[in-house]
């Protein structure tokens, strides 16, 4: 099969792989037919290099017909239609029991002490072969894999394996009263459907902050309120001030994460890392590394007292400082995590329809076929060519 390879930062190539097959009873053969590229594999082509190998199987935004089903398979039957989260969980332990399906306890990887296992996502997280593929094999085939029906455009669906349950965990985790004012920080493809969630569950107002016009113009066309990050700067806190009569935000969601702009010498140090052997920049990422905040700590600021930020972007450093003495003061509350797929699916999946109340439907700025893949890395990562969301088709 033709499937996304990383072999090196910035250098991700279309390759023919051997086909995947059946390994457990329980497993799937799913023929992907869409799959997305992900603000977070852009982690993978610069600062998390250290932790894949060449010919790495990328992806973990898939969706398609199921091909083969293992002998122990009574929930699904080829032809069936899936949407496969990117969280690896068995949805029987102490911690899928609990909708934390991001901590399943028979996929956490112990290696490196992380939670469960994500498709397409390095050595801390299993190196799963992704989804950015022709096929993909999918373990736990009765509980993994969300059944949807026939007839729709991929579009209606495919968000449903990452986008649209990051975004609602990242709303629900802010606590936004109902008519309260809340801040997305960065209007990526997750923060872009963090403030359309946000204003279908009742929030009054959401202001939307990012550094590209683009990106700025499509959420106000959704009702939101866009600020321009470079022309704030360090004054955006007096912006957010005057739309919440001096007193703050009730909530922020930080959906910025490690790829956030400023401080210079912690970009400078991932880059370096990553410019060392595997073996000596393994070790630095797990216990030295230190990313960038510029928008976690601009969410301190932006955020009321006694108000709640949520971080739905993903950092990767080890020794990040923290303003613990402005936070305690401020009695802010911090949630974050990786998304729990299958606890929001119930609630999503209904708003899924014609009526397509957040907007699904034309959610993909880009579709390309997977041989353009590399292309499509490129322009992401570049911001080019209004490209916010990019559907990738085998």
């Amino acid at each position: 099969m033709r499937a996304l390879t990383w072999q090196g930062r910035r250098d991700v190539r279309v390759e023919t792989v051997p086909d995947p097959r059946i390994e457990e009873p329980t497993d799937v053969i799913v023929r992907v037919t869409s799959t997305g590229i992900c603000g977070s594999d852009l982690h993978l082509y610069e600062p998390l290099g250290p932790f894949l190998d060449p010919g790495d199987i990328l992806g973990h935004e898939p969706m398609g017909l199921v091909e083969e089903v293992g002998s122990a398979v009574t929930a699904l039957k080829p032809g069936d239609r899936v949407v496969v989260p990117f969280n690896v969980s068995c949805g029987d332990c102490f911690m899928c029991d609990r909708g934390l399906q991001s901590q399943c306890e028979t996929t956490q990887v112990t290696e490196y002490g992380t939670g469960a296992a994500l498709f397409g996502y390095t050595k801390l997280y299993g190196q799963v072969p992704g989804g950015q593929a022709e096929y993909l094999r999918v373990p736990f085939g009765n509980t993994l894999p969300v059944k949807v029906e026939h007839g729709p455009p991929d579009d209606r669906y495919v968000y449903l394996s990452d986008v649209l349950p990051t975004a609602w965990q990242a709303v629900e985790y802010a606590s936004v009263p109902r008519d309260g004012t809340v801040v997305v920080l960065g209007l990526g493809p997750i923060g872009d459907m963090a403030a359309r969630i946000a204003l279908h569950r009742g929030a009054g107002r959401v202001i939307g902050v990012d550094l590209v016009p683009d990106r700025l113009n499509r959420a106000a066309a959704h009702g939101v309120i866009p600020l321009d990050w470079r022309r704030y700067g360090k004054d955006l806190p007096e912006a957010v001030a005057e739309y919440t009569g001096g007193r703050g935000a009730d909530a922020v969601i930080d959906a910025v994460g490690m790829e956030a702009h400023g401080s210079p010498v912690a970009k400078g140090a991932q880059r370096a890392v990553g410019l060392l052997p595997d073996a000596v920049a393994q070790p630095l990422m797990e216990h030295a590394g230190v990313d960038r905040l510029a928008a976690l700590h601009m969410a301190m600021r932006l955020v009321r007292r006694g108000g709640t930020v949520s971080v739905s972007g993903v950092y990767g450093g080890a020794l990040d400082p923290m303003p613990l003495l402005t936070m305690f003061d401020r009695q802010i509350q911090l949630r974050m995590g990786q998304a729990n797929v299958l606890r929001w699916v119930p609630e999503i999946l209904p708003l899924l329809n014609d009526e397509d109340v957040l907007g699904v439907d034309h959610f993909a700025t880009h579709a390309m076929p997977l041989e353009e893949a590399p292309k499509a890395y490129a322009m992401f990562q570049q911001k080019a060519d209004g490209m916010v969301k990019t559907l990738l088709k085998p």
